[in-house]
């Protein structure tokens, strides 16, 4: 019952999408955006260099000066490239841009590259160590619950370094029901808030039949970054506000949720620039 419950919540939330982004299409040629009081603060529309990593690989400095030419203010580190952390902080301060975070492996934060890995973020000026992903093997109750276990002491070095908390990068399967329980939920129950966040893909809690806005609501302060990925009505991958998902909807509850970066990700850009740009155009546009 659980299960034909979640499928029918999330067909629900896509088909309303799916109208509300046909209906704005129909009345205007310009980006759909919901006419609200609140938006994005100027400094919060970050881009995660994930979805650059083809540009970056070809010429690291010029691609962040593009970045930073379109608007960006801030990015999530995924990814040097060859480039040392102070490598990274001299282009990032030559551009004007601030890293925010850096996806760093759970072996990496569990063992004993720990102490280096936070030495890093200092070095970048960013924040928030961020667990990209898990292995599978870990997808069941009893191994969320050691990873929890393991984000509490690692969130813990992290304050003691003098840094945020510990983050959680989700993707779809961290949503999957096993055994009488979600997963993600574990994580967001079983770990300490103070050293403890997540930073929630919005795409992948989608395809995973989650509600975002629910979980700001539910679990308020507990996700200070977001990747913000639109989808398309076939399921793939497309820029930022071109998809069937409702970020008015969904950001209409951020800053319960203690949201302070928007950053801008997708998997497979055909043109990461024309994503860059077409994205942030209409992140800076949205009210919610």
């Amino acid at each position: 019952m659980e299960l034909r419950s979640r499928t029918a919540t999330r067909r629900a939330f896509l088909g309303t999408s799916l109208g509300l982004a046909a209906a704005a299409v129909a009345a205007s040629p310009a980006p759909a955006v919901a006419e609200g009081r609140r938006r994005i603060p100027r400094g919060g529309i970050g881009m995660h260099l994930y979805t650059m990593r083809g540009p970056l690989a070809a010429d690291f400095h010029g691609t962040l000066e593009r970045l930073a030419e379109i608007g960006y203010a801030t990015v999530g580190v995924s990814g040097r490239h060859g480039n040392s952390a102070a490598d990274i902080r001299r282009m990032l301060d030559a551009t004007g841009l601030r890293a925010v975070l850096e996806h760093v492996s759970y072996d990496t934060l569990r063992g004993p590259g720990l102490a280096q890995a936070l030495a890093d973020l200092h070095t970048l000026g960013a924040k928030w160590p961020v667990v990209p992903s898990l292995r599978g093997s870990l997808h069941t109750p009893a191994g969320f619950r050691e990873v929890a276990r393991e984000f509490n002491r690692i969130g813990q070095a992290s304050r003691e370094a003098g840094l945020g908390r510990l983050l959680f990068h989700n993707h779809g399967g961290d949503h999957a029901t096993v055994d009488g329980e979600v997963l993600y939920d574990i994580l967001v129950r079983e770990t300490d808030p103070e050293l403890v966040g997540f930073e929630l893909d919005v795409y992948w809690a989608a395809k995973g039949d989650a509600d975002p806005a629910g979980y700001f609501v539910r679990h308020p302060r507990r996700f200070p970054a977001l990747h913000v990925k639109d989808m398309a009505p076939d399921g793939s991958f497309t820029d930022v506000g071109s998809g069937v998902l409702d970020f008015a909807a969904m950001f209409r509850h951020a800053h319960v949720g203690g949201v302070k970066q928007w950053l801008v990700e997708h998997d497979s850009p055909a043109d990461p620039f024309a994503t860059a740009r077409n994205s942030y155009g209409y992140l800076a546009a949205l009210r919610y």
